[in-house]
C-alpha cells in the first residue's frame, strides 16, 4: 500500500517553477533517496510532504492522514538554550505526557543515541555527530511512522556522516519507519535507499526511478559489486541531466570506491 502518492505535482517559488507533473509513490515501511543537483527541489519536495509548504498544482496523498510523522532539516533544528535532555523532552511535552513518562523516555532515547551523559549539555557544546544524534532522537521519541530528512548529515565529516547513515539505516529497519531523504550524495542515496529518485531538469523531473533493494543499509553493501554499480548508474543519470557538476563526490573516483 502506497503511504505516500504524489500526482501531477507542481510547485514555484519566487516565481520559478521548480517541478511540473511530478510523480511518485512510497510504499510504508520503505526508504526513499531524493538525489540531485542543488535548486532541483528536493528540499522544497521534503517541506511539501511535511505539511510545511502547500503544492501549487497537482495531488499529494499521505494515508492515513493521520499518520504521525516528523521532520529533521539540514541545520538540525535544536533549541541553542535548551540543553540536550530539553530539546529531546519538548515533543512529549507538546504532546501532554507526564513527567516521570517524559524522563523515563528521555532516557532511553539518550542511550538509544549514545548520548547520556550528555544531557545537561547545549548544543554549542556538543560535537556536530553528537547534534545531528540529538536531532534524530528528537525526531524519533515521538514515535513517528514517517521519518523526513533533508540533507541531515551535509555538515558531517566523512567518517561521522557514515557512521550517522548507519545509525539512521538500523533505526529504520528496527523500527519499521517509512524514510524519505534528501541529499547531493550519491554514494548516500545508494546506502539508504531502497528507492532513489534522481532529480533534474528545467523544471525538475523524475529523471529515474532506481529500484535499489539489495544494497539499502547494509555496512557491508558498501564493499559489494552491486553497491558500487548502482552508484556509477545514478552518476549517469546525474550527467544525462547535466547536474553532476553540483554533485559533491564523497570519493576521488566516479564509483565511490576509495
Amino acid at each position: 500500500m502506497a503511504l505516500i502518492r504524489a500526482e501531477g505535482l507542481a510547485k514555484a517559488y519566487e516565481g520559478r517553477l521548480v517541478f511540473q507533473n511530478l510523480n511518485f509513490q512510497a510504499p510504508s515501511g520503505s526508504s526513499l533517496a531524493l538525489v540531485g543537483p542543488s535548486g532541483c527541489g528536493k528540499s522544497t519536495l521534503i517541506h511539501l510532504l511535511a505539511g510545511l509548504r502547500l503544492p501549487d498544482a497537482g495531488r499529494l496523498e499521505i494515508s492515513p492522514p493521520t499518520i504521525r510523522s516528523a521532520v529533521v532539516l539540514q541545520d538540525f533544528g535544536l533549541f541553542p538554550w535548551k540543553n540536550a535532555r530539553q530539546n529531546l523532552e519538548l515533543p512529549l511535552a507538546l504532546k501532554g505526557i507526564n513527567r516521570r513518562t517524559r524522563a523515563e523516555r528521555v532516557a532511553a532515547m539518550l542511550e538509544e543515541m549514545g548520548l547520556t551523559g550528555w544531557e545537561k549539555h547545549y548544543p554549542d557544546q556538543l560535537s556536530g555527530g553528537q547534534k545531528q544524534r540529538l536531532a534524530l532522537g528528537r525526531a524519533l521519541i515521538a514515535e513517528p511512522e514517517l521519518l523526513l530528512l533533508d540533507e541531515p548529515f551535509s555538515s558531517l565529516d566523512a567518517l561521522t556522516r557514515e557512521n550517522t547513515q548507519t545509525l539512521l539505516a538500523n533505526l529504520w529497519r528496527g523500527r519499521g519507519l517509512t524514510l524519505v531523504l534528501a541529499t547531493h550524495f550519491i554514494e548516500e542515496a545508494v546506502f539508504l535507499g531502497e528507492r532513489i529518485l534522481v532529480l533534474g531538469g528545467t523544471p525538475t523531473r523524475v529523471a529515474a526511478d532506481i529500484a535499489n533493494p539489495a544494497a539499502c543499509g547494509r555496512p557491508e553493501s558498501r564493499f559489494e559489486e552491486s553497491y558500487f554499480q548502482t552508484v556509477k548508474k545514478v552518476r549517469r543519470c546525474l550527467e544525462a541531466i547535466g547536474g553532476l557538476a553540483a554533485e559533491r563526490p564523497d570519493s576521488s573516483t566516479g564509483d565511490g570506491r576509495t
